[in-house]
């Protein structure tokens, strides 16, 4: 999709509040992808995407901001811990596996659109599997059955909860992994062994579904699926490396801990850089993907990574800590607030919850409070108090009863925090 930077930045305006340098910089980097797709071939190959460094605290939005851009382009995105990787030749993960797996999600994106359009064309072929399993259940269970009977109550919904035996293909069991070149056990016997099936006792609207994926899945051309998302794995594919910052030393340092931290970012810079990794889909160039790296970089700074991956990440930004104004804004005024969540999960128990003005005003100043006087976690603060401000409201809702309004206004709030006000009045007095 063809979103201008400012189009970019007003969508992730509306569920991210503040951090607008970060926002424009991946903004930027987004429109750059569909200014290089309507250029030569051979000037494409040349213009690599310029990845990106988030430097802040904690959860003040940097992994929502890469994962919000992914979901507006509909492009493959995955969110790695760098933390999870080891050096070449070490226990654990090895660092090619991040471009496995954001193939994986291409593959399954793509599959999900193409089933999206084939579904109208299984239909007929659905409904008769479907209907033929619920005018055998209906005999088993000595009804007199009329199918075009059958076929027209199951257009009108009146068999959707019923428990029907119906013929599936077999789950297959997850197999081992083998690391290094992506080799799945699992995957190397597709198309040699048969299909197997087994029938199983569940209720039509179920059913319905199980069958559709199975159908879709027959008629949808595997190669071309694969071929797709490899495409759109390299031309389009972001990668969010989190806590980035875990795994470079502190300046000057040199134990032994260190040097295997520079291992794992020796192993990463071919990777960010460029090079070809092998999967069970086939070869992926990584040259064109977008890389996005984040970390709050308290005790180490991006100046401590090698200098070779340090140039690999030219566009370097700093998010600020939230205030109480932001506080606010990410209560009630961005979409799905956590105010509109709370009280939506609490309508379905007849519980009808308003928040005064002076109310968010009272939880901002405590979610500041709270991250100035313990440890910095930013706006994921509020889901702690407000988790504690309903506890006894969520307790006693029951939904045996008519719709209640429950005022949340200041006093509330304050009653509800009365020993953690007092925690903060005495640490004035801690030196």
């Amino acid at each position: 999709m063809n979103y201008s930077p400012r189009q970019v930045v007003d969508e992730l305006d509306k569920y991210i509040v503040g951090q607008s340098k970060a926002k424009r910089a991946v903004a930027i980097a987004l429109r750059n992808r569909y200014r290089r797709s309507q250029l030569s071939k051979e000037l494409r190959e040349e213009i690599t995407p310029k990845n990106i460094i988030m430097r802040g605290p904690t959860g003040v939005g940097k992994t929502e901001i890469a994962r919000r851009l992914a979901r507006l382009v509909k492009a493959p995105f995955i969110k790695i811990e760098a933390t999870k990787y080891t050096e070449v030749g070490y226990v654990g993960r090895d660092v090619e596996s991040m471009v496995r797996d954001l193939v994986e999600v291409s593959v399954r994106l793509v599959k999900d659109e193409k089933a999206h359009e084939m579904q109208a064309k299984v239909a007929p072929t659905v409904e008769n599997r479907i209907v033929d399993a619920i005018c055998d259940t209906l005999r088993a269970q000595d009804q007199q059955v009329e199918r075009n009977q059958v076929v027209e109550d199951y257009r009108q919904g009146k068999f959707e909860n019923l428990n029907i035996d119906i013929l599936v293909q077999e789950t297959a069991k997850p197999m081992l992994a083998i690391g290094g070149p992506g080799i799945d056990l699992g995957s190397m016997f597709d198309g040699i062994m048969p299909t197997r099936r087994k029938k199983r006792k569940m209720p039509v609207n179920r059913a319905r579904e199980i069958v559709t994926a199975e159908e879709c899945d027959r008629v949808i051309d595997n190669d071309n699926v694969n071929a797709e998302a490899i495409r759109r794995a390299e031309e389009e594919g972001i990668i969010f490396i989190d806590e980035i910052d875990k795994i470079i030393g502190k300046g000057g340092s040199s134990n032994n801990q260190d040097v295997s931290r520079e291992g794992v970012q020796r192993d990463i810079l071919p990777i960010v850089e460029g090079s070809t990794v092998s999967t069970k889909y086939g070869n992926v160039k990584t040259d064109f993907i977008l890389f996005i790296a984040s970390g709050a970089f308290h005790v180490s700074r991006i100046e401590d990574m090698i200098p070779e991956l340090q140039g690999r990440f030219p566009i370097r930004v700093d998010l600020d800590n939230l205030t109480k104004e932001d506080f606010k804004k990410i209560l009630a005024e961005t979409k799905n607030s956590l105010i509109f969540q709370y009280s939506s999960i609490l309508k379905v128990d007849n519980i009808d919850l308003k928040f005064t003005d002076d109310a968010l005003d009272e939880i901002a100043e405590m979610a500041v409070a709270e991250n100035e006087t313990s440890e910095n976690i930013g706006a994921r603060r509020l889901h702690t108090i407000m988790e504690l401000l309903l506890e006894d409201i969520s307790f006693n809702a029951s939904g045996d009863h008519p719709m209640l309004e429950v005022k949340i206004d200041r006093a509330y709030v304050q009653n509800a925090f009365k020993e953690t006000k007092k925690k903060f009045d005495l640490k004035k007095y801690v030196l």
